[in-house]
């Protein structure tokens, strides 16, 4: 006999709030089975000062894009905001222009491991918790022909680091992980679940739970 399956969505009394125009954090976010809408605010300035270590970028630009949700936020809001770079070395990759500044990010990737960092900040209008994520990615050599086949038919501009994971470049190129799958692709969703269970249970709130 088959048994009718439980509704085993998250419930909670926020309206969380996804701050991303990013399909595939949307994505990554409905897999939790948490109610949520889509905002997006256009022209936030993503800078950040130089005297930022790599590691600390992607966090600083996820609170301040909070900071920039913030003053439209309901109060019962909870409002998701995240920021995702590519580590070489100590330099940073942000999204390729073109297909040159791709090829020329991909090569800096190629047989070497790289660190893709995700900042994460959750913010109502009187609590903030901000937090990054840390995946180690090693990719084998890339030739000449496997660059222009993916940029040519990948077109990874929207892409930090000129790179998707769950892309053809990934199946190919992959040759290790150390960490969060999900935190490559975008939003590390099982550190997100964890953190708005502790958000939930430190602001006396009812209940977060499947």
């Amino acid at each position: 006999m088959v048994k009718e399956q439980k509704d085993e969505k998250v419930k909670s009394d926020w309206r969380i709030v996804l701050a991303s125009n990013s399909p595939r954090r949307r994505e990554l976010l409905a897999g939790l089975g948490i109610d949520f809408e889509v905002r997006v605010l256009p022209n936030i300035d993503e800078s950040y000062p130089s005297s930022l270590s790599a590691l600390e970028t992607a966090e600083y630009i996820a609170r301040k894009k909070a900071v920039a949700y913030q003053v439209q936020m309901a109060d019962d809001e909870l409002i998701i905001t995240a920021d995702t770079v590519v580590i070489v070395g100590d330099e940073v990759l942000g999204k390729p222009a073109d297909a040159d500044e791709a090829r020329t990010m991909l090569l800096k990737l190629s047989g070497r491991t790289h660190q893709v960092v995700t900042g994460v900040c959750l913010t109502t209008r009187e609590q903030t918790r901000h937090f990054s994520v840390r995946t180690d990615v090693t990719f084998k050599s890339l030739t000449d022909e496997e660059l222009d086949y993916y940029i040519i038919n990948y077109k990874p501009y929207d892409k930090a680091g000129a790179y998707g994971i769950q892309e053809w470049i990934g199946y190919i190129g992959c040759t290790g992980l150390n960490g969060s799958y999900y935190n490559v692709m975008g939003l590390p969703v099982q550190r997100i679940y964890t953190e708005l269970q502790t958000f939930t249970r430190q602001h006396s709130l009812p209940d977060y739970q499947l």
